[in-house]
Parts: structure tokens; C-alpha cells; sequence
């Protein structure tokens, strides 16, 4: 602002202050409007390059494609090719559900570990719950160890 010009009239039916002066054109409306078409034209023709690009490079990857084979070409489009087996559980495709499978695995450890049954009855050997092991160890020490005496 420019405060060194006083102006005491009113000219074109504007007030004027005694102290204060401005000047009429601080900023230019045109400009603006001139720079947001620009922006605008900018914008439009960046997508217009943009979209064509995109054409040509899918043109070029469709060009350079190896055809699908006859058989893969009968089943169609929607059909969704899966990878070889082994496949990760929980994929889709897969058969089993993979909390299910952990399911039934510590179930069998389980129960595994709390059965009695023969390993080799021909030599004496018999399995027997995990529990009674332990009791059997902490009685009676490991089977071939010597004895410590205590002190």
C-alpha cells in the first residue's frame, strides 16, 4: 500500500481517507482467471497423453503375447488357472481349512500321548501316557543310570 499519496476528494463517487491511499489495481482478476484456464489445459491435455500411452503400451503387450494354448483357449476366459500341487493351505482351491488341519494334528498328538498300547510286545517294550512316564522317572530314576548317592 501506498500511503504517500493523500487524496482529500471523492473521485467516481469512491470515499476517500485523508491518511490513507491504495492503489486501484493491487490484484488482477484476469491474471488468475488467465493461469486457472492454463492449469486446466495443462490438466486435460496430460490426461489426453496419458490415455494415449496406455493404448499404445497395451497394444505393444497384447502384439508381443504368446498365444494361449488350444486347450487353455476351450476353457475361456473365466476360468482361473491355479498353480501346481503341493498348494499352500488356505488358498483358494485348497480342500482343508488350515485351523482345522492344526485342529486334528494336536488331537492326535494328544491322544497319542495319553494311550497305552504295545510298541513291540515280543520284547517287553509298551507305550504308556506321557503323565505316568514322568511319575515313573522322578520314582525311580532313568532306566540304566546309576544311582547317586546323597550326600
Amino acid at each position: 500500500m501506498s500511503t504517500s499519496e493523500h487524496r482529500h476528494d471523492h473521485q467516481n463517487g469512491e470515499p476517500m481517507h485523508a491518511d490513507v491511499a491504495y492503489e486501484k489495481v493491487d490484484v488482477s482478476p484476469n491474471a488468475i482467471y488467465i493461469y486457472l484456464i492454463g492449469l486446466a489445459v495443462a490438466v486435460l491435455l496430460s490426461y489426453a497423453v496419458c490415455v494415449f500411452v496406455l493404448r499404445g503400451t497395451t497394444k505393444v503387450a497384447e502384439s508381443s503375447d504368446t498365444p494361449l494354448p488350444p486347450i487353455r483357449q476351450e476353457m475361456g476366459s473365466e476360468y482361473r488357472a491355479m498353480p501346481p500341487e503341493p498348494r499352500l493351505q488356505g488358498v483358494p482351491g485348497h480342500s482343508s481349512d488350515p485351523q482345522v488341519d492344526l485342529r486334528e494334528k494336536m488331537k492326535q498328538d494328544t491322544d497319542a500321548n495319553e494311550r497305552y498300547d504295545w510298541v513291540d510286545q515280543n520284547a517287553g517294550i509298551a507305550q504308556i501316557p506321557v503323565k505316568d512316564a514322568m511319575k515313573i522317572i522322578a520314582e525311580k530314576g532313568l532306566p540304566g543310570a546309576l544311582a547317586s548317592e546323597p550326600k
